[in-house]
């Protein structure tokens, strides 16, 4: 594969391309990046230093891709934008690179991440991950694999949102998402049930989605306390991978987030 570069594209010597990468027209990319083997990068695009995209993805027009992290504590640090294989990032979109706090922000493989899409420093978003028009991540989110986001949602900052969730459109993500459900609001950021039709899409079988239905009957529907309810799970739903990563969502939470409320709260 022959990689082609528009003759009005700034390309600075030091930026690693691979074969078959395409650039566009007007695209500026600085040093130290590195693009890997068949990505499409478009016109009037900007990938800025420190940037890693891997290969097979698609770059569209105006997007901005390791920029400086919109941060009164950056310093100037060497941090880093990580975007794995046949990632799609539509128009402009812009993804910051990481601060000192840990270096880098990381986008999975085979994530699509739709146009006027924000994400601060430090963010962790995961694969096969869609994000729609317009959503707005603040600083060290993450998302886990598998995902959706609604469009025009704003996600606070330091929010965790869990895999296999959705968060619907226009909602105001303040409080972490557990795995597996649906979360949405605007003036009160609530639990909606379970994603089941995103559970059904992805292979989950009825009997594992009854057992992560029970799990949240009892997190979210019981009136116990959340570490009561948690020891209840425990006890009462047999020990299976997603009721353990329900149970570690909530018991790795920081001590400064919120998890989401029950819708009837």
């Amino acid at each position: 594969m022959q990689t082609t570069i528009h003759s009005t594209a700034v390309i600075d010597p030091g930026a690693v391309l691979g074969e078959g990468v395409v650039i566009g027209p007007f695209t500026v990319i600085d040093e130290d990046v590195e693009i890997g083997s068949g990505t499409f990068i478009g016109p009037h695009a900007h990938i800025a230093s420190g940037t890693r995209i891997g290969s097979s993805c698609r770059i569209h027009s105006g997007a901005v891709l390791g920029g400086v992290p919109q941060d009164l504590k950056f310093e100037g640090e060497k941090t880093c934008l990580y975007i794995g294989d046949r990632t799609v990032v539509r128009e402009f979109v812009t993804l910051n690179r990481g601060t000192k706090a840990s270096g880098k922000t990381i986008v999975g493989s085979d994530t699509l991440i739709m146009a006027y899409v924000h994400a601060g420093h430090d963010c962790i978003i995961g694969s096969n991950v869609i994000i729609a028009n317009s959503v707005q991540f603040g600083g060290h989110c993450e998302v886990g694999d598998y995902a959706v986001i609604g469009g025009l949602t704003g996600v606070h900052q330091f929010v965790r949102i869990g895999r296999y969730s959705m968060v619907g459109g226009i909602a105001r993500a303040s409080l972490d998402v557990p795995p597996f459900v649906m979360a949405g609001g605007h003036d009160s950021f609530r639990y909606e049930g379970l994603n089941l039709i995103g559970l059904k899409r992805r292979g989950f079988s009825s009997g594992k989605i009854t057992l992560i239905k029970d799990a949240y009957r009892i997190i979210f529907q019981s009136g116990l306390l959340l570490s009561n309810a948690l020891e209840t799970v425990k006890a009462e739903i047999p020990e299976e991978p997603e009721i353990q990563e329900i149970l570690d969502f909530f018991l790795s939470g920081s001590s400064n987030r919120k998890f989401l409320k029950p819708y009837n709260s």
